[in-house]
């Protein structure tokens, strides 16, 4: 059950917590800025971590969060869950709770690292990406425009966080395409503030399948690292070098990562498998996906055995643009490579390469499969189990956990302990 969120700060005792042989000493500790339904938070704490607090404008993610991501060490207690709008109150930002929120973690951390010291803090920043995906503007409302211009200015309030509060270690994840100019710099921009605060910051656009992510998913990562707590001479680098793969993790395909699940039919909710559940299909989709290859693209809709099923709009498209276009959509993925990246919209196959690989399944991939192919363990329950948008929102927006943890793992490794044992040392 979620804890209750207030200003005063309730927990244990740092005797308390001496006095439990069992407790151990985290890694590091943590804070999730914009953490949804716990993506980045499951990675952290895979990797050692104790993870403070979540903090997410969506109300609707606090079950999902909670439940799932109980800390291992110290107190073993979830993280609190934050619904905060990180903006500062102002005419244009109304609900803003900046300096609330401020007050909030100052508390929690200042309680935190006295539990635990000498232990890193690190402050996760992945902001939301729908600002820089390409998705055509005129789909959208005026109020979602507006929403997304606000979101663009994410980065620069976190920084203030950053600013405030020093975290030894600040993690951010987002779009691959979140560097081009065509977004105003933000990337760049953020990139230089936290070198003016007085870090050292590399930048590198990864694949996530080369992190053992079972999916092909191209997202920028930034790693920044106090320069008094680097090991020597990083931080005398101009720019950090960030891997591009994990040397302990193999890609994975999706039959290797998917394929022990139940089957199931369009429209159906396995009965014991939370979130195993599959979008119901029209009779014309359902003989569109009926009639897909594996892997293929999806020019076998022209000549099905139930005729061309092939959409009109595409048609027109394609005669327009004299090329294929959406090839993709009502197609299958392949057993025997990653999947495509998950998207908020992969229970659909007319939204992308969303087919189950079985031809013996004619449907898209449950809500469960999404999140394994997220690299979220199979006990992770998305709720509320009977919503299906909602909760492939919550999926496809998520930072794949394994993701997580193994750049939580490498920014570790730039840290200098010797510089932490002296904080151990000096005096509260």
């Amino acid at each position: 059950m979620a804890r209750a969120i207030s200003t005063r700060v309730n927990g244990p005792t740092r005797k308390s917590i001496a006095s439990k042989s069992a407790i151990r000493m985290p890694a590091f500790l943590a804070i999730d800025m914009f953490c949804g339904a716990g993506g980045t938070t499951r990675g952290l704490l895979d990797a050692g971590g104790y993870v403070i607090a979540g903090i997410d404008k969506d109300p609707k993610c606090e079950r999902t969060y909670t439940e799932n991501n109980g800390n291992f060490t110290l107190d073993r207690k979830p993280p609190y869950f934050f619904c905060r709008d990180i903006f500062p109150k102002s005419e244009q930002h109304p609900e803003g709770q900046q300096l609330k929120l401020r007050k909030e973690l100052g508390a929690l951390i200042e309680r935190y690292r006295r539990l635990a010291p000498g232990v890193p803090l690190m402050f996760a920043i992945c902001a939301p990406c729908q600002p820089f995906t390409t998705l055509a503007r005129k789909e959208l409302s005026q109020s979602r425009i507006a929403r997304r211009r606000n979101d663009r200015n994410l980065l620069s309030e976190a920084l203030k966080f950053v600013r405030e509060f020093s975290p030894d270690i600040v993690l951010s994840e987002n779009v691959a395409g979140i560097s081009d100019p065509k977004f105003g710099g933000i990337w760049a921009d953020f990139s230089s503030g936290l070198r003016r605060a007085n870090y050292a910051v590399g930048s590198e656009v990864v694949c996530a399948s080369r992190f053992g992510v079972p999916q092909y998913r191209k997202r920028s990562i930034l790693v920044a690292v106090r320069k008094d707590k680097a090991k020597c001479g990083l931080a005398k680098e101009l720019t950090l070098r960030l891997p591009t793969s994990d040397p302990l993790r193999t890609e994975v395909a999706v039959k290797a990562a998917i394929g022990h699940f139940p089957s199931l039919e369009a429209g159906e909710l396995h009965d014991r498998i939370p979130n195993h559940r599959a979008r119901a299909l029209s009779p014309v989709n359902l003989q569109r996906i009926a009639s897909a290859p594996p892997g293929a693209s999806n020019s076998y809709l022209a000549t099905t055995k139930f005729g061309d099923l092939s959409l009109p709009c595409h048609r027109r498209a394609a005669k327009k643009l004299k090329v294929s276009c959406f090839t993709d959509v009502y197609t299958r993925m392949s057993p025997d490579r990653p999947s495509p990246t998950i998207t908020t919209k992969c229970h659909s196959i007319s939204n992308g390469r969303f087919g189950h690989y079985d031809v013996s399944q004619n449907r898209g991939i449950s809500l469960r499969e999404a999140a394994v192919l997220q690299s979220f363990p199979e006990d992770y329950v998305f709720h509320p189990m009977h919503e299906v948008e909602g909760v492939a929102r919550m999926i496809g927006n998520a930072v794949p956990p394994l993701l997580a943890r193994s750049f939580a793992e490498f920014s570790l490794k730039l840290l200098d302990r010797r510089s932490f044992r002296a904080r151990l040392r000096s005096p509260a």
